[in-house]
């Protein structure tokens, strides 16, 4: 299973290959086939209100854009869980300062799916604690 972080979801959607290594595109690739893209919920949050914040333009409306990237192929939405929410919260805030990217990392590790992300941070906090798998979407 694979959970997508919230820029590597919209690269994926907005077709921007050149972020998406060529390793990841067959990882993708893999996981839409087996039905095993995961979203978090917070991700669909993230999107809207990075949009309405004026942080984020995409190629149509934010509602018809959400709509429309959760009907392609192999893509289901992950609840954030009480499992999930309790374990982000023991995330140390000087190990990933962002609490989203805390919820992330542990909707993926409650999911036992590898965690698809460009961020640095979340990439070194992964290898420093092997408390998550991670795939680091720019290879």
């Amino acid at each position: 299973m694979l959970l997508f972080d919230t820029h590597v979801w919209i690269w994926t959607v907005e077709g921007d290959d050149r972020r998406i290594g060529p390793r990841a595109r067959r990882v993708i690739a893999r996981a839409e086939r087996d039905d095993e893209i995961r979203l978090a919920s917070a991700t669909l949050f993230e999107i809207v209100a990075l949009h309405t914040a004026g942080r984020l333009r995409l190629s149509r409306p934010v509602d018809q854009w959400i709509h429309e990237s959760l009907e392609l192929p192999g893509v289901r939405v992950a609840v954030l869980t009480t499992a999930a929410a309790v374990d982000a919260g023991y995330i140390p805030r000087d190990a990933l300062a962002d609490p989203l990217d805390r919820v992330l990392v542990a909707t993926a590790r409650q999911l036992d799916a590898v965690f698809l992300t460009g961020d640095e941070q979340i990439i070194e906090y992964a290898k420093r604690t092997s408390n998550a798998r991670v795939f680091d979407a720019r290879q």
